[in-house]
């Protein structure tokens, strides 16, 4: 049985599977969320925890809670979205499970965009989003353009992409080195990738670019499918091929530059979800809402460790997430998927 919400000419289909798998992943996403909401240095029972989210609790706890974890936990949860979603449109798209957009070049474009703006410009928080925006764009432009030979096919483009986001990685290398004193600290820790000190000011906008995103992915989740049966057999049941795939390549793009510009570059979590949610849905293959679901809680668990792993010292995220990652980027490689039907 399947689900199907439309939206004039869009529609969203959920099968039943999807949905159960969703809503399993969505109450761990629950439960791990109130656990962070509770840890930390200042510790809350579930009562002083909802007194404060309703703001009727001590004013130190409200402010912790409403001002600090809540922030980050929001953000763990939407760039996690973000990042899973945009890796399950490039591994539809390109047809292979290493084409995820931190694979491909896409994030270090977006790392060098934002790179560009700290070091040369010294800009603020809005700036260095749109620079990183700019970069991934940039990075995908030039990575569409070189691997296109009649057709951008899907082994020829994580080759080049993978050249490409080498290319930027000793170009932002460079770029760090070559900077003042105060810019590469600036850098580095923008580049390590974290979610400490996420505020409103900081989440509110990545809320705002990302969840209409999120949306158009989704609703654009039928077309991805039929094109995974090939141009042909999509035009003939009246999908326009060329325009649907550069429509959800800018959308997976966007996803991706928009979570590095809010948190800098988190690796592994757009290869890693997809491939999750594809495993568990068995013969499905891999539902945009079930990888958004994934990517939400592999996120959000990875900041919960890189908070207490340490306590009281905290990592940046994208550490841990590079640590889990690489361990389960072996894995893949030695247990392949089966394949999309």
């Amino acid at each position: 049985m399947n689900l199907t919400l439309r939206l004039g000419p869009l529609s969203l289909r959920l099968s039943r599977r999807g949905l159960r798998l969703t809503a399993w992943l969505g109450a761990a996403c629950l439960l791990l969320g109130l656990l962070s909401l509770q840890s930390g240095a200042l510790r809350l029972s579930l009562q002083a925890l909802w007194q404060a989210i309703s703001g009727h609790g001590e004013p130190l706890a409200r402010m912790v809670i409403l001002q600090w974890r809540l922030p980050r936990l929001l953000a763990a949860l939407l760039l996690g979205a973000a990042l899973g979603v945009s890796g399950a449109i490039f591994q539809s798209l390109i047809r292979n499970p290493l084409g995820s957009p931190d694979i491909i070049g896409f994030n270090s474009g977006a790392h060098s965009g934002a790179l560009l703006v700290i070091v040369l410009w010294q800009g603020n928080g809005a700036a260095i989003a749109a620079g990183a925006i700019g970069g991934g764009l940039c990075a995908a432009l030039l990575v569409y353009l070189l691997a296109w030979r009649d057709g951008a096919h899907g082994l020829r483009l994580i080759i080049i992409g993978i050249a490409v986001s080498a290319m930027l990685g000793a170009f932002n290398t460079w770029l760090t080195l070559s900077a003042s004193l105060q810019s590469a600290m600036s850098a580095a820790l923008w580049g390590a990738g974290s979610l400490s000190g996420m505020s409103w000011s900081r989440t509110l906008p990545a809320m705002l670019c990302c969840l209409p995103a999120l949306l158009l992915a989704l609703l654009l989740g039928p077309r991805m499918r039929l094109l995974e049966m090939g141009d042909d057999s999509a035009r003939a049941l009246g999908v326009a091929a060329g325009r649907s795939r550069l429509l959800l390549m800018a959308v997976g793009v966007t996803l991706s530059a928009a979570a590095t510009a809010a948190a800098g570059p988190i690796t592994f979590i757009a290869l890693a979800a997809p491939q999750l949610a594809q495993r568990l849905l068995r013969r499905e293959g891999t539902q945009l809402l079930c990888a958004a679901a994934m990517g939400a809680l592999l996120l959000l668990l990875a900041d919960y460790l890189a908070q207490h792993l340490f306590a009281p010292h905290q990592l940046p995220v994208g550490m841990v997430t590079v640590c889990i990652g690489g361990l389960y980027l072996v894995w893949l490689l030695l247990n392949p998927p089966s394949g999309r039907t």
